[in-house]
């Protein structure tokens, strides 16, 4: 684990290569993050561990605000997970100690491949390649937050994406919107988020939850969950709303949302206007999600705009049955009725509809929650994903599909 001043970067605190790695090929995953992360920090994070049998070594550097006590939560997650990780303060767009950092960093570790998982981490590849030969690749998890320098951001993006050697996307939705930059379909893959199954899998029933009996829910009562950063996006507002008219016609449920986020006071106010504090909980973060998915009968994801969410995956994994909005890469993922319920984005109707229909049929939410955990363990083995990735950075090193080894 590293975090500097941003000032003296020194490369003798970086984490040190474990014993017979030292001949693997070094792939360095770059990202911008603020706070706890999102859900990309799973994937990243979880990616060192999967992939070390095979020739290639992974370390994460994450650029971070200084002094951000969020990120202690993401070095603590990447200690649990064995994951290497390297914090670069960043001070914004004019720090130009972040490019120099970087470039450390790949010169220590003979870094052979660039992942990038942003915008400010695509371009900071691109403009280290002529001072570090390197292969880059980056992965795009979705456009979805939206701010006053959005559309900044996401041109930048889209300028750098076609100078990438590959492009992974995790929706159908954002391969269409890549495939139509300047750039040829063999340098682009669809290759969905995944889940560690073995991880996330439910042992046993939410009633026994520790959480549960902490905060002293009824054993007869449901438990909504939903997790997820706390903005518009998400549209939170009206998974409340919808709590509310269930509640109001007399279903025994109470709903947790777990995360942190710019509108969380935005959120407490409509609670409070509802009077629904005895049946909404503002959770904050939630470093142990695995104890929270056994305190939920249901999920709900009540996004506007999303890539392929690594909290459905989780939930699913988990056998917690599901609601949905039919966001971008979910309707290819959940048949509606069968792994999940869906709706229609922005539908609070719709979605108050879905949810009664799954509070009010234990017998569906038992079919949802079996056919959800089967669908991951088909589908979305993290370990199946690894191996694609392996096999797109044996091909931007040019190595043989045979022997893996790079031509003469």
């Amino acid at each position: 684990m590293n975090q500097t001043d941003g000032f003296q970067f020194d490369v003798k605190s970086l984490p040190i290569r474990p014993e017979g790695s030292e001949g693997a090929d070094v792939v360095l995953h770059a990202r911008v993050v603020t706070g706890t992360g999102g859900g990309p920090e799973k994937t990243i994070l979880l990616s060192s561990p999967f992939m070390r049998d095979t020739n290639y070594w992974l370390a994460a550097a994450y650029m971070h605000p200084p002094n951000d006590s969020g990120f202690e939560s993401i070095q603590k997650r990447a200690i649990d997970w064995d994951s290497p990780l390297i914090g670069v303060p960043d001070r914004g767009a004019l720090d130009h100690r972040v490019v120099r950092n970087m470039l450390k960093i790949c010169k220590h570790y003979g870094v052979r491949i660039w992942h990038g998982h942003d915008y400010k981490s695509n371009l900071l590849g691109l403009m280290l390649r002529p001072f570090w030969s390197m292969k880059l690749v980056t992965t795009v998890h979705g456009w979805v937050k939206h701010t006053s320098k959005t559309p900044l951001y996401y041109t930048v993006d889209r300028w750098c994406l076609p100078y990438y050697h590959h492009v992974i996307c995790v929706s159908d939705d954002l391969v269409e919107r890549v495939g139509q930059l300047d750039m040829s379909t063999d340098r682009l893959s669809l290759i969905h988020n995944a889940i560690d199954e073995k991880a996330f899998d439910r042992k046993y029933a939410s009633h026994e939850s520790e959480m549960r009996k902490k905060f002293g829910v009824p054993k007869e009562r449901l438990v909504i969950g939903a997790v997820g950063r706390l903005s518009p996006e998400k549209a939170f507002d009206n998974l409340i709303t919808a709590t509310h008219r269930l509640v109001g016609e007399g279903h025994d449920i109470e709903l947790w949302i777990a995360g942190e986020g710019d509108i969380q006071d935005e959120l407490q106010k409509q609670i409070d206007e509802l009077k629904l504090n005895d049946r909404v909980r503002l959770l904050g973060f939630c470093d142990d999600t695995i104890a929270l998915y056994h305190a939920m009968d249901v999920f709900v994801l009540s996004s506007l705009r999303e890539g392929l969410p690594n909290v459905v995956l989780e939930a699913a994994s988990m056998r917690v049955p599901m609601v949905s909005t039919r966001v971008a890469g979910v309707p290819k993922m959940v048949t509606d009725g069968k792994e999940g319920l869906l709706c229609e984005c922005g539908d609070v109707d719709g979605l108050t509809d879905a949810m009664r229909r799954v509070v009010s049929d234990k017998e569906l939410r038992g079919n949802l929650a079996t056919e959800g955990r089967a669908l991951i363990e088909r589908e979305y083995s993290f370990q199946n994903r690894m191996t694609k990735i392996k096999a797109i950075y044996d091909q931007v090193l040019g190595y043989n599909e045979q022997a893996r080894k790079r031509p003469a």
